[in-house]
């Protein structure tokens, strides 16, 4: 199976992991760990349950300091830069008997401390991000009658209403039948390039065809290195009929500094 091309990423960098470590009381996590993510990218951070992912979110979202290292969002800290962030959690709680409609669901998204009303610049940006996540004609509807991939697109949406400079994922497509995962990225090309995105997953295979790069992390290289975040090569699917997917090479490694992939050739 022969790798594609790579991406040469061509937008500022937004976010960087320099040299991160992380531990729990009962075992280490992230050690030096570097990587980067360009704005504009379609990113996907792979690895099975356990690797780190969700360490590295918490680290992102600031929910979690390093015990050494940096990390920077736009330019500034991660305390500083979420603001800019737009976050979908893999669960999101809620009482099925509460009477929330989509739409307002979405406009939460809108919702800031001390605001008391919402402007019509705000609903301009809440209608447009019902209908980027083609879900305007749902608007109406009650939360709790959609459908679990119907919920995520709406959740997408609440998001995208706050505008945010990059969005991140949390395994988007758990529990989706194979059309609401079709539905799903198709919402998502349309914000691919303007937003970046940064779609974290347990399935370590495949990715979407949006993805320009893919992360796995858990991975500790045999010679040493003490980076276990590290970047792999992507090929079409061997099925001519799975042009929305591609295939993720662990096999193949792409030589890089700090993820960065100037020069990168595969080993």
């Amino acid at each position: 199976m022969h790798p594609l091309p790579v991406k040469q990423p061509s937008g500022k960098i937004v976010l960087e992991f320099s040299r991160v470590s992380f531990s729990y009381p009962s075992s280490k996590v992230l050690s030096d760990t570097s990587f980067h993510i360009h704005e504009g990218e379609f990113v996907s951070l792979l690895g099975p349950n356990g690797a780190g992912k969700s360490t590295i979110l918490k680290l992102l979202l600031g929910l979690e300091i390093p015990e050494r290292g940096e990390i920077r969002l736009f330019g500034t800290s991660a305390t500083e830069g979420k603001k800019y962030l737009g976050y979908v959690p893999q669960y999101a709680n809620f009482d099925s008997a509460f009477p929330i409609s989509v739409y307002e669901v979405v406009r939460m998204g809108c919702v800031t401390p001390w605001k008391f009303h919402y402007s019509k610049e705000d609903r301009e940006r809440i209608d447009e991000a019902l209908s980027l996540m083609d879900v305007h004609n749902l608007s109406s509807r009650p939360y709790y009658a959609l459908s679990g991939g119907q919920r995520r697109r709406v959740l997408v949406a609440r998001a995208l209403a706050s505008r945010p400079k990059m969005l991140i994922l949390d395994e988007p497509t758990a529990n989706m039948d194979a059309l609401s995962e079709r539905n799903f990225y198709e919402a998502l090309s349309k914000i691919k390039g303007d937003t970046t995105i940064f779609i974290v997953t347990h399935d370590t295979t495949y990715v979407s065809a949006l993805t320009d790069r893919v992360l796995c992390v858990g991975e500790h290289p045999e010679n040493g290195m003490i980076s276990n975040v590290v970047q792999h090569p992507l090929a079409a699917a061997e099925e001519e009929s799975e042009s929305s997917i591609l295939k993720v090479l662990h096999s193949s490694k792409i030589s890089h500094s700090c993820e960065c992939i100037t020069g990168a050739h595969h080993e």
